[in-house]
């Protein structure tokens, strides 16, 4: 009997170190779970949208839910990968992560510019340049720390303005290059470099370009509250020190934006004209 009852307790003591073992690895889920109770909830606006969009006979009730579907798959899985980065405090995981954003911003600033050759190539190194010099500074000056906690949210925010703002440049520049032809071959037969031809139209493209980032940093905080400062004040930081980042956030932003845009000017004269400084015809041809 001693034996039978020892070795049920040791069977029951394994099971229960079993399960203690299972819950401890199954804990990040259940936490995961606790916390998209608020998200799901606030499904109910995107209903309401839905139901709007179907009473105005929009057809749009699909790529809604689509794009909420697609932002839940993708926020999730970024989370758990930030979340994986974070705990390994190993700067080449931060220069991995920094790098993906970049090409998938070049790529998709490129589909922007789809008309440009190279469009893809030029934006994502433009992109990084921008970004890279900006992120440097702000190391240097000790801004912030080299950590994934500060140094991935920060290139993201950076990236993507540049992302918007280097596609919006790319496309402006070719458009205007192409409705002004006649133009910019003038002042080509006229002696002009290529750089003194689209002197004008990179002008308008870079100031079509930067005008909304420069607009947003003039109204901030009289508008709207920005995300980066709304996020800290929720998350209990005093609305003075959400004010000192968002100040920083909006200073790298322009600056960012700025090189990356010129950056793009220069990276696509080389696809617009021939080696004689003749405009490429292939280029402008189509809309």
């Amino acid at each position: 009997m001693d034996i039978v009852s020892g070795a049920g307790t040791g069977l029951g003591l394994g099971m229960g170190l079993e399960w203690e073992f299972d819950m401890e690895h199954l804990g990040w889920m259940v936490d995961f779970l606790k916390g998209m109770v608020k998200p799901v909830a606030a499904l109910a606006v995107v209903l309401m949208a839905v139901a709007l969009s179907y009473t105005q006979r929009l057809r749009l009730e699909r790529e809604m839910l689509y794009a909420i579907f697609r932002a839940f798959l993708q926020l999730s899985i970024i989370g758990f990968v930030l979340q994986f980065i974070f705990n390994r405090q190993n700067s080449g995981w931060i220069v991995l992560a920094y790098l993906f954003m970049v090409s998938v911003a070049g790529y998709t600033a490129g589909q922007r510019a789809k008309h440009v050759p190279r469009g893809k190539y030029i934006a994502g190194a433009s992109i990084l340049a921008g970004t890279a010099v900006t992120m440097f500074l702000l190391v240097v000056l000790n801004v912030f720390p080299f950590t994934p906690r500060y140094i991935i949210p920060v290139s993201g925010m950076m990236v993507g303005n540049a992302m918007t703002v280097t596609g919006v440049t790319m496309k402006r520049l070719r458009d205007d290059i192409r409705t002004q032809m006649n133009l910019v071959e003038t002042a080509l037969a006229l002696g002009a470099t290529p750089r003194q031809a689209t002197h004008q139209q990179v002008k308008r493209s870079l100031v079509i370009a930067l005008s909304p980032v420069i607009d947003n940093a003039k109204t901030v905080g009289l508008i709207s509250l920005p995300g980066a400062m709304t996020g800290l004040i929720m998350g209990g930081a005093s609305p003075i020190e959400a004010i000192q980042l968002q100040i920083v956030v909006m200073n790298m932003l322009i600056g960012a934006s700025t090189v990356s845009s010129i950056m793009s000017t220069y990276l696509c004269w080389p696809g617009f004209f021939t080696k004689a400084y003749q405009l490429e015809a292939k280029v402008f041809s189509s809309e």
